[in-house]
């Protein structure tokens, strides 16, 4: 029975095994669009000024004046307001879903292969220190209560933070504010300074993203500032020279 359940593995490999699968499973969701409605703020925010820069660089090569060309922008920062505040709930519901799904395989486990979950309990704790004694009263408490022992091995086992998941619709709103904020700062410079203020703004607004993510992250601030700005530059960079190739 317990090699059935550690799939011919012993229980030191297994826990190594949860373990890498607890990160991918902790991490992959996101991909460029990170948990918590702080990063979905930050990310949303950064995407509408980057989009609204382009498009109105766009407007600006079509020399569309100022007066037809606001109307659209604003169009266009509802439309991308939508798709990021759903589509950031959206990912909060999908963890979610997974999160369960990972629950109930470790209740499963834990109703079915006690012996197994205690040897993986056992691997774990020593690795902590614990030993003799210690160890076994350590084990016997943590058996002794299901719940208790289900939110150890999911976060033990598994390195996943039931306590950190924050609600899919916290998280739509944080996105939702993102672009709000930063759709509003666009659109004020744009009128105020139709030449370059729009590009400015969403520099700043990138900029000043990079930096609340990395220090929410304690990442470092100056190279998150770097690769965000360079990447902004970059993107406007290749529309820019590539609508001048185009029109020559």
């Amino acid at each position: 029975m317990s090699h059935q359940h550690f799939k011919g593995k012993e229980a030191l490999e297994h826990v190594i095994e949860a373990q890498a699968q607890g990160v991918v499973s902790a991490n992959e969701i996101h991909g460029s669009e990170s948990s918590g409605s702080l990063n979905a703020g930050c990310h949303a925010a950064s995407e509408c000024a980057l989009f609204l820069a382009l498009i109105a660089y766009l407007f600006q090569f079509l020399k569309l004046p100022v007066a037809n060309a606001l109307p659209l922008l604003c169009i266009f920062s509802g439309s991308l307001m939508l798709w990021k505040c759903g589509k950031s709930a959206w990912l909060g519901w999908f963890r979610l879903e997974r999160l369960h799904r990972v629950l109930d395989q470790e209740r499963f486990e834990i109703e079915h292969h006690r012996g197994q979950e205690r040897d993986e309990l056992k691997v774990l704790y020593a690795a902590k220190g614990f030993e003799g004694k210690l160890l076994e009263d350590v084990l016997d408490v943590l058996m002794a209560d299901n719940a208790r022992l289900l939110k150890v091995m999911v976060e033990e086992e598994l390195g996943l933070t039931l306590a950190s998941q924050e609600h899919p619709l916290k998280q739509g709103f944080g996105a939702l504010l993102g672009v709000l904020i930063s759709s509003s700062l666009c659109l004020v410079s744009f009128i105020l300074i139709p030449s370059f203020g729009i590009y400015a703004t969403a520099t700043a607004i990138i900029a000043t993203s990079a930096f609340i993510l990395a220090s929410a992250n304690l990442n470092g601030r100056i190279a998150a500032i770097v690769w965000n700005v360079g990447l902004y530059c970059l993107s406007f960079a290749y529309l820019y020279f590539l609508l001048q190739w185009l029109s020559s």
